[in-house]
């Protein structure tokens, strides 16, 4: 990496970035119009836009689709993940930019239309505006900017954009990673606030069935509750999570594992004694954390909490496991890169921290690949209001974290 490049570079490459802004606004209204809601998970067609807008500019682009059979085990309905290489002369590293497409529901209480890209007072609404198909725009101008800064370049930009990070990104850029597709030498994965983020936490998420003997409400003794067992699991899963309160991780801006029961069913009817109690619940993990070690904590603390009660039989499967981000050697050379963009661009010092989220950033270290998170998006997750009714990305913000993105590739890829 070269370091002033990218000083040298800055005039031109802000200028490209301001004189197609309006062009970037625009494709991002096109790319939240188009639904990638999952559940149900049918993703294919935006990938489809995706890949048609680029190959309008004359790039190539490596349509990957995930098999049917998986996709229909996996709950999902479409994958179609992209890979677009921009290959310059030898001697450089190669840099992935990922993006996931894939987004919740839009859910209630929103007062613009979720998928209508409106803007309004500076700000752009709908969903996955702020998280991430704002950054599907950001990593693409910034590539546009420095190719047609004119500067010599070395190495290498391949534009990751995949569609399975709130599934957990199996299917996403694990996928791609599995077969073979790509191996860059450092990777930037889409971000939600100034911050670099350099380590993220882990999930462990499972679904605890409580087996018991349903009978007649009338005479309770002749059956065997599973509700009153899958009472104590629950007790003792919230004072296993109290506990939690006094771990804590070295990491700035993570704090401590989390624990909760997020789902239950159960019972047929309300005169009828319970015979099957179904709970599924969510184990964050700090960086620290092993998740083997947690999980198998977890099952043994559920077993030993229904131990010696007649009739009754748990089973625990698990659901998820999201393992940490943790950085990687190289991981520095991006962090310093971006904090020295950003500084020159939004003339403050952004920091590089942890975040108690999990994301698919974590397959590319998985894969020994030094990688951090950056994008679009403003202090905090929830000043975006990601996930929730009103989502939107601040136009500023937008137009900052594409000039920042221009600069980093100067910095690592101009000859």
């Amino acid at each position: 990496m070269t370091t002033n490049n990218a000083d040298t570079l800055r005039p031109r490459l802000d200028a490209w970035v301001d004189a197609h802004f309006d062009e970037q606004v625009a494709l991002l209204q096109r790319l939240v119009g188009i639904p990638t809601d999952t559940p149900p998970g049918d993703t294919a067609p935006h990938a489809e836009a995706v890949a048609h807008e680029l190959e309008g500019w004359g790039w190539t682009v490596e349509r990957h689709a995930v098999p049917d059979d998986e996709m229909k085990a996996y709950g999902m309905q479409s994958i179609t993940n992209l890979i677009v290489r921009r290959a310059y002369a030898p001697g450089g590293p190669v840099i992935a930019l990922n993006a996931h497409g894939d987004v919740v529901p839009p859910g209630e209480g929103w007062t613009h239309d979720p998928y209508g890209g409106e803007v309004v007072d500076g700000r752009l609404y709908g969903r996955a505006s702020a998280v991430s198909k704002s950054d599907f725009t950001t990593y693409l101008h910034a590539v546009r900017a420095l190719e047609a800064s004119g500067a010599p370049l070395k190495g290498g930009v391949e534009l990751h954009f995949t569609y399975d990070e709130e599934f957990g990104g199996l299917k996403g850029p694990g996928w791609l990673l599995e077969h073979g597709l790509s191996k860059p030498d450092y990777v930037v994965c889409a971000s939600f606030s100034h911050a670099v983020v350099t380590a993220h936490n882990g999930c462990l998420q499972f679904e605890v069935t409580v087996h018991g003997k349903a009978t007649h409400g009338s005479a309770p003794k002749t059956g065997h509750d599973a509700l009153q067992a899958a009472s104590r699991i629950l007790a003792e899963i919230y004072r296993q999570a109290a506990a939690l309160d006094e771990v804590h991780s070295a990491i700035d801006g993570i704090t401590n594992p989390t624990m909760i029961v997020g789902r239950i069913d159960g019972g047929t009817n309300t005169n009828v004694v319970p015979g099957k109690v179904v709970l599924k619940m969510d184990r964050r993990l700090i960086p620290e954390e092993d998740p083997v070690q947690v999980e198998a904590q977890v099952r043994a603390f559920i077993a030993a909490a229904v131990e010696g009660l007649p009739g009754i039989t748990v089973g625990v499967r698990r659901l998820l496991l999201a393992r940490p981000l943790r950085p990687l050697p190289g991981h520095e050379k991006l962090v310093a890169s971006l904090q020295r963009q950003a500084q020159a661009v939004f003339g403050e010092v952004i920091p590089a921290l942890g975040t108690p989220l999990y994301a698919d950033a974590r397959l590319y270290a998985e894969h020994g690949i030094p990688t951090v998170m950056y994008g679009a998006g403003p202090r905090t997750v929830l000043e975006s209001r990601a996930k929730q009714a009103d989502e939107h990305v601040l136009l500023s913000d937008l137009k900052g974290a594409t000039r920042v993105m221009a600069g980093l590739l100067a910095d690592f890829l101009a000859a």
